[in-house]
């Protein structure tokens, strides 16, 4: 599998599949391109698939510093460096603060955008004490059991976790939580002291969708509202059932809106 450096750090990213247009896809905090497989699996048919880990997470190099205007210039560079024109961007959570940097700041760079659970406000000061209490016991200790149980429950919807059907993809996901190493803090540092882009949302003109599961409690259906009601002309779609990881949870529902919003706009 290809990396690439740009910004100053090795990035790991997968190519996939064959067609005129390009969609990319930014992956959520504890997270990495893995999380998209549905997406790019259904997708590599008719559209170039580019997926790529954030620094420090996944198998991208671990190197300082994660604030959001950092991860968003690497994903910028290697936009530049990949691709030879605009390309659609997809980002979850985290994924999401870089998307809606990246179409304010690099226009040029994006003919549309999709931003999955995410937030363009700071993180809740009432969420501070209790992340940071989270990531000094990943800093000692890595994260196990009674920590990625935590992480669970903010990542995924109580009615897809209590579903005996999911018992598999729940122990993997679990595990991809437990491989993150202790180096992951800064990347959680980065998140949860990120700062607020409410003001930039108008600066975005490219086509926007945002997706939102009606039982994410991470960044919520009324956080999606403002995002859409923020940025010109944009569409919101809500999909009941799903969490904070929609991709994952519900990915034919995702899969199909992604679908047609590639041929709306291609």
């Amino acid at each position: 599998m290809p990396q690439i450096n740009v910004n100053g750090v090795d990035i790991f990213y997968i190519d996939q599949g064959i067609g005129e247009e390009t969609i990319v896809f930014s992956h959520g905090l504890l997270w990495s391109h893995k999380m998209f497989k549905d997406q790019v699996e259904f997708l590599q048919t008719r559209f170039r698939v580019i997926a790529y880990d954030h620094r420090g997470q996944g198998q991208s190099e671990v190197s300082g510093p994660f604030d959001m205007d950092t991860i968003t210039e690497d994903a910028a560079e290697l936009i530049s460096a990949l691709c030879d024109k605009p390309v659609h961007f997809a980002g979850l959570s985290m994924g999401g603060f870089v998307g809606m940097r990246l179409a304010a700041r690099h226009p040029k760079l994006i003919k549309s955008l999709i931003l999955m659970e995410t937030s363009a406000n700071a993180e809740p000061v009432s969420n501070l004490p209790r992340y940071k209490t989270l990531n000094g016991f990943v800093k000692w200790f890595g994260l196990l059991n009674p920590v990625a149980n935590k992480v669970m429950k903010i990542m995924f919807a109580e009615s897809w976790l209590t579903d005996p059907m999911n018992s598999d993809k729940i122990d993997y996901w679990k595990s991809e939580i437990k491989a993150n190493k202790k180096s992951i803090t800064g990347p959680v540092e980065g998140v949860i002291y990120r700062k607020g882009i409410e003001n930039e949302l108008s600066q975005i003109s490219s086509p926007t969708m945002v997706i939102v599961g009606d039982e994410d409690v991470a960044t919520t259906p009324l956080k999606a509202k403002f995002i859409q009601m923020s940025i010109p002309k944009s569409k919101l779609h809500t999909i009941p059932g799903a969490g904070h990881s929609s991709c994952i949870e519900k990915p034919r529902e995702v899969n199909r809106l992604i679908g047609d919003w590639l041929i709306q706009w291609s």
